[in-house]
């Protein structure tokens, strides 16, 4: 008795051995948690996509992107000129553009970019 349970614990363990080879318990376990991180209600891109922001929310957006500038005049009145017709600002203090098509694709009569 004690011989064959040895054995099917022997047979056990090597199925567990062969399975974390194939990477079968390690595709089970990031599969669970790139599940679990996906954002609520969509509130990840809240204010940074088109049309999320009301107008009362773009002067603290605009002060945030406009944080790292030497020229925070200008940037905060071309910023706030740009959320209040885009309604998003994009996150961080510069780029990430692609979030607010709107607020990257308008630009000056010279074809620069006009929101910051």
């Amino acid at each position: 008795m004690a011989k064959t349970l040895g054995i099917i614990l022997l047979c056990f363990l090597l199925l567990l051995v062969s399975l974390e080879i194939q990477g079968f318990w390690h595709w089970k376990f990031s599969f669970s948690v790139t599940e679990t991180r996906q954002p609520c209600n969509g509130k990840a891109m809240y204010g940074a996509t088109q049309g999320s922001l009301h107008p009362q929310e773009c002067a603290p957006r605009c002060t945030a992107r406009c944080s790292a500038t030497a020229y925070k005049r200008p940037c905060m009145f071309f910023c706030q000129k740009c959320c209040a017709k885009c309604l998003c600002v994009p996150p961080g203090t510069y780029g990430n553009k692609q979030s607010c098509p709107c607020y990257n694709n308008w630009k000056t009569k010279k074809g620069g970019p006009k929101c910051p």
